[in-house]
């Protein structure tokens, strides 16, 4: 099990949550995503460590960022 913590900007509700959950859950080995609007932190659980591109792509896929 890995756990990798994310901070994706741009979130401002619900749907944004939804979205960036959802599309993070389509990586391969991905099982879980927990979403913390108030701080933007999005905690990634996995069977492997997961690429960060991939975490990013997923994320800009949802229509945000993560934060560098």
């Amino acid at each position: 099990m890995a756990t990798q913590t994310y901070t994706v900007t741009g979130m401002t509700c619900a749907h944004c949550v939804n979205s960036v959950s959802s599309e993070i859950q389509r990586i391969p080995g991905v099982t879980d995503v927990e979403v913390d609007l108030a701080s933007g932190a999005v905690t990634v659980t996995s069977d492997q460590p997961v690429d960060d591109t991939a975490v990013a792509a997923a994320v800009d896929e949802a229509g945000y960022e993560l934060a560098r």
